[in-house]
């Protein structure tokens, strides 16, 4: 099987110094271009009346291409714009140069009473990074109403580029047309919510050979072309013991689901072997949904000699709870961070600094708000900046890290990162993230590197939703359990 390129992902400041590197090049007229191939498309046979709103800078000069190309194909379009002519960058006074040329002309406001099949968004770009100024807000505030598909350039205006925050009335489009490479703020945070249906388009630019990315896209179809060996399966003469032993520390009184789920997933994914070691005083001795789980008291199974750990799913936060946290911190194995293990060491700086100083592979797993504690910080912070406060983590703790949510982020100690494309809101319900962890610790126990365990088990988790749902088992009422043999017919899809 051939390995598939994951997509590269550039920030504001990187997607600048690979501008300037091709300077000289007709990138303006590439992207207008590119994206009217795109609004032709989307218009299709329907009438092909179309508003191009063209906003004071080089998101602008792209709108001026962009309608220039479609009234060559015959198209109705009118052009709003409310910049000041001179005060245009030069490439984007070239484009409203050609535009006019061409027999073009704007008009400062919406027409009285236009209706058509496509508005083209071409306000503002990647630089912006604050909110809307009143008179373009409102304007965004009437196309969003009016019911009619949008087509935006580059990203959609309103949306910060970098972050994926919206920070006031924002586009709201059916599809983004987006140049170069992918922005961290089209896949995270508000901006998936925002862009639609997105494609990139290179401008002819090899961009990674130009400046190598940091950041990439994980996609499950790519990941599952380069599976590592020892999740294929292909070698005969193994047994249990060559796949790991992974255990999985939790399940507090009233919380003995959690590590069972975890259990489960790391079995399907592949573990030889799965220990269950209990918080709670008087736990089942048998898993009868899944009998091949080893359950025992916690403080036996870390003393057992794991391939890798999972700490925390239903962990609790009682002084023994602790105890057996900074048991799995020390033993010098593989060693996955959930739920209660998190805002444990996120209340008491000494386990950050022996966290940090582990030699073994860390991973962790917060969503937001745990995030927002481990930070000293609040959840709308995190949120404001999601690639920031995960490489804040991933530096502070030392450890690979996933910021679960819409668009989760992978950060890791060396800089490098990486924001997953799969899944759906089905996950946004009780269990996923134990099911998530025990993915991790499988691939943990089974050798592979921190890096890549959390990639597989980030994007799986999402494919095996995304895979449920195509079969109408979700969004709505998507459970926990139900991912676990979806994740693994991925795993073994060949």
């Amino acid at each position: 099987m051939v390995a598939m390129r994951l997509l590269p992902i550039f920030r504001m400041a990187e997607l600048r110094r690979l501008e300037a590197a091709a300077r000289g090049q007709p990138l303006m007229e590439r992207a207008g271009l590119a994206a009217a191939d795109v609004a032709r498309t989307m218009l299709g046979v329907r009438d092909g009346s179309v508003l191009v709103l063209a906003g004071p800078g080089n998101n602008g000069g792209d709108a001026f291409v962009v309608a220039r190309r479609l009234r060559e194909l015959f198209f109705d379009v009118a052009v709003v714009f409310r910049g000041d002519l001179a005060q245009l960058p030069a490439d984007a006074g070239d484009a409203h140069r050609a535009f006019v040329g061409a027999g073009g002309s704007t008009v400062t406001d919406i027409p009285p009473g236009w209706r058509g099949s496509l508005i083209v968004d071409g306000l503002f770009g990647i630089g912006l990074a604050r909110p809307l100024a009143a008179e373009y807000a409102s304007l965004v505030e009437r196309v969003n109403g009016s019911g009619t598909p949008i087509l935006a350039l580059d990203v959609p205006s309103g949306l910060d580029a970098d972050t994926g925050a919206a920070r006031g009335p924002t586009i709201r489009a059916a599809a983004t047309a987006t140049f170069i490479a992918l922005k961290p703020g089209l896949l995270t945070g508000d901006g998936i919510d925002f862009c639609g249906e997105l494609s990139v388009h290179a401008l002819d630019l090899e961009s990674e050979a130009m400046a190598p990315a940091t950041g990439h896209r994980l996609d499950w179809t790519s990941l599952a072309a380069d599976l590592p060996a020892v999740l294929t399966r292909r070698t005969r003469n193994v047994h249990k013991g060559s796949f790991g032993t992974l255990a999985v520390v939790g399940g507090a009184d009233g919380m003995i689901g959690a590590p069972l789920l975890a259990g489960r997933a790391a079995l399907h994914a592949g573990a030889g072997k799965v220990w269950i070691g209990f918080v709670a005083g008087n736990p089942p001795s048998v898993d009868w949904g899944q009998p091949e789980l080893m359950l025992r008291q916690a403080d036996q199974v870390l003393a057992a000699g794991a391939s890798a750990i999972v700490c925390g799913p239903g962990l609790g936060t009682t002084p023994s709870a602790k105890a057996l946290l900074v048991r799995a911190i020390a033993e010098r194995v593989p060693l996955v961070l959930d739920a209660d293990a998190l805002n444990a060491i996120a209340v008491d700086p000494a386990l950050a600094v022996a966290l940090a100083q582990r030699k073994a592979p860390t991973l962790a797993t917060p969503h937001p708000a745990e995030a927002a504690r481990l930070l000293g910080t609040d959840t709308a912070a995190i949120q404001a900046d999601r690639l920031g406060a995960a490489q804040a983590l991933a530096a502070k703790l030392e450890a690979a890290v996933v910021l679960k949510g819409a668009g989760s982020v992978l950060a890791y100690p060396d800089a490098s990162w990486d924001i997953n494309a799969s899944g759906n809101p089905g996950l946004a319900s009780a269990g996923t993230g134990d099911v998530l962890a025990g993915f991790a610790g499988a691939f943990l126990a089974q050798g592979l590197d921190a890096k890549t365990a959390l990639r597989l088990a980030v994007c799986v988790h999402g494919a095996a939703a995304d895979a449920c749902v195509r079969a109408g088992r979700g969004p709505l009422g998507l459970t926990a359990v139900e991912l676990i043999d979806a994740a693994r017919k991925l795993l073994n899809a060949r």
